[in-house]
């Protein structure tokens, strides 16, 4: 496997491209932007006009772009990925999207002789670029196996979680427990804020200990410096919860915490602050 279609060309994309350069692979990328990919195209990939000249040619393509209604624009009609990729081309999708979205993705990839896997990522802007994200991926196990060595570029903690949708599945666990963790770290940062701790002390104390977690320590903690810059968009933290919200919901599960913290994020996105990183939740305690 050599030739690769890449996909979305975003905080994420953009390192997740240059480390399968380094490995070797030869990159062809589409991005809706040109402008975002120009600096990519500089250091060796290769620009296509279309998703469909990007899938068209490759052993494999990838995929990581905003929300579900853009994974559908990319995967499906005549100029999508189903239709223009090669029989026989591996079909990666890393963005975090839908579970039935990512097996309606396999059913109709399959019929069309291509093999699909959905392979959400964790590890943020910073896994990206240090090439040491987790990648989840579900779908057939000899697929899986099939692009270890792809997965490898771009990852270090690298699990095969099942049929198609589960790696969705195993990603909407890690943002529900995301979820938690930083609204924890950011309640406790307002609290000692309230009651006169230093707050850069506090996070240093408590971090080492039973509390901490990289919310804490690698998130929330930018606040202290104002950086409000994205590793993640809250508006995409905003889609991720209510995938997760509406999954809960389909096998009657009921999760108050992942609720309540939705809730918040929405609040502030209609403040303006989707565009910021999901750091941004501290401004719900008046921060």
């Amino acid at each position: 496997m050599k030739k690769i279609g890449f996909i979305g060309v975003g905080i994420m994309g953009k390192s997740m491209i240059r480390n399968l350069m380094k490995a070797g692979f030869e990159a062809a990328v589409y991005n809706r932007t040109k402008e975002k990919a120009l600096d990519v195209v500089q250091e060796g990939a290769v620009w296509c006009d279309s998703v469909a000249e990007c899938a068209a040619g490759r052993d494999a393509v990838i995929s990581i772009v905003g929300y579900p209604k853009d994974v559908e624009e990319v995967y499906f009609g005549e100029k999508g990925i189903i239709a223009n990729a090669d029989k026989g081309t591996y079909i990666i999708d890393m963005t975090t999207t839908s579970p039935k979205l990512a097996v309606r993705i396999a059913q109709e990839g399959e019929q069309a002789g291509l093999h699909p896997l959905d392979a959400p990522v964790t590890g943020g802007d910073t896994g990206a670029k240090a090439g040491t994200l987790t990648i989840l991926v579900g779908g057939k196990k000899e697929d899986f196996d099939a692009c270890k060595t792809v997965f490898e570029a771009m990852g270090k903690n690298i699990d095969y979680e099942g049929p198609a949708g589960c790696g969705q599945h195993t990603k909407m666990c890690n943002q529900i427990a995301i979820a938690g963790a930083l609204a924890g770290a950011c309640e406790a940062m307002a609290y000692a804020k309230n009651v006169g701790l230093d707050v850069r002390t506090m996070l240093n104390s408590i971090s080492t200990g039973a509390a901490g977690s990289a919310q804490m320590s690698n998130v929330a903690s930018r606040v202290l410096d104002e950086d409000f810059n994205p590793g993640f968009f809250l508006k995409h933290f905003i889609k991720d919860m209510s995938i997760a919200q509406d999954e809960a919901q389909d096998v009657d599960t009921k999760l108050a915490v992942l609720d309540d913290v939705l809730a918040m994020c929405r609040e502030l996105e209609e403040q303006g602050m989707g565009d910021l990183g999901t750091q941004a939740l501290i401004k719900h305690y008046k921060w």
